[in-house]
């Protein structure tokens, strides 16, 4: 396979040291918790009645994860904003009672600024939550969130998708007047992770493995994010058929793709979605796929596993189910000789309109 080619000590270099930077950003996030109370006491007093999220890509997915908050959480139904309703038709919806919340890491793509300013417009509550607070996405709204990962260089985006992850997480905690004092060992348990023998041999297996080009992966509730997250990293650096689906969803029709010839990946829980993905798991398993899960619980043995800290919240659990497959990207992109810094075709910022 041919593609974007660096030396080998080069390749993915920054995506490299981005997700070992994670922890650290994380920490750094977690101790300015000012900006989200304020945040918190100012959307309370506006009293919303649903959430209206616009975001694409990466941020798209996060936002998925924001919607099972806000809903979980808070009581608040959430929704997803198409910007190209605004910025290709005109659409201004009547959004008044309603929170628009803009999710972005560089704030820099003109539909999203011009759907959260129209959502203004349109009489919601607005808030920015995005890397760069001069961004034009931040100047759109009232509220903003800066996610203070620093500069992320690498086109595959991995430390700011978790800061926006936790911001979420922090946001709606806050709203629905609950503590968790899990965030606070975030830090710990995403440097465990990246530390964890366990995870850096089951992905050099897994590599070795790999040797198809299409992958199905799954997770349920709050994980369905992250399985759409993992598809976009493997398809992005890798240059694999990815796809990500709700296990719910997945039983619906896409389980039908399954074979020895495609790869299954699963996100396992402790909790209610964890019960949820047992009889997923065994049609997984019953389809011949090879089958990689990712978790603290539910795989069986011999079975290809990627393991998470034990006690993790459901809640918290998206921000270290993404590590595996940020490594798993990163390790299989260069096994294939391809340098996951530069994928072909894409900028670090993509501008749509």
């Amino acid at each position: 396979m041919t593609g974007h080619e660096g030396g080998a000590a080069e390749a993915g270099r920054l995506m490299r040291a981005e997700i070992a930077e994670q922890p650290e950003v994380w920490a750094r996030l977690l101790a300015r918790s000012g900006p989200v109370a304020e945040a918190v006491e100012r959307i309370r007093a506006a009293q919303p009645r649903f959430v209206t999220f616009i975001a694409r890509g990466t941020s798209d997915h996060a936002a998925t994860y924001g919607r099972y908050a806000a809903d979980v959480l808070c009581g608040l139904p959430g929704g997803s904003w198409s910007p190209s309703t605004t910025t290709l038709y005109g659409a201004r919806p009547d959004l008044r009672g309603s929170l628009a919340i803009g999710v972005s890491q560089s704030g820099g793509s003109p539909d999203l600024a011009a759907s959260l300013a129209a959502a203004r417009e349109g009489g919601a509550l607005t808030l920015a939550i995005t890397n760069d607070p001069a961004s034009a996405l931040a100047q759109a709204a009232e509220l903003q969130l800066d996610l203070a990962a620093g500069p992320e260089l690498a086109v595959a985006a991995t430390k700011s998708f978790t800061a926006e992850l936790i911001t979420l997480a922090q946001l709606f905690l806050g709203l629905a007047g609950r503590a968790e004092p899990g965030l606070e060992r975030l830090p710990e348990w995403g440097s465990a992770v990246l530390r964890d023998p366990r995870v850096t041999d089951g992905i050099a297996a897994a590599v070795e493995r790999f040797d198809g080009d299409r992958v199905v992966l799954t997770g349920r509730g709050y994980a369905s994010a992250i399985a759409s997250e993992g598809a976009l990293k493997l398809m992005e650096t890798c240059y694999v058929s990815a796809a990500g689906f709700s296990a719910a969803d997945l039983l619906h029709g896409p389980i039908a793709v399954l074979d020895p010839a495609v790869q299954a990946l699963a996100f396992t829980s402790e909790g209610p979605a964890g019960a949820a993905m047992r009889p997923v798991l065994e049609r997984i398993r019953s389809s011949g796929a090879p089958l990689l899960t990712v978790g603290a619980a539910q795989r069986m043995e011999g079975e290809a596993w990627l393991p998470l800290p034990a006690g993790v919240p459901e809640l918290l659990e998206p921000v270290l189910q993404i590590l595996p497959i940020q490594l798993l990207a990163l390790s299989l992109a260069r096994s294939r000789g391809l340098d996951p810094d530069v994928p072909r075709g894409l900028l670090k910022v993509t501008e749509t309109r």
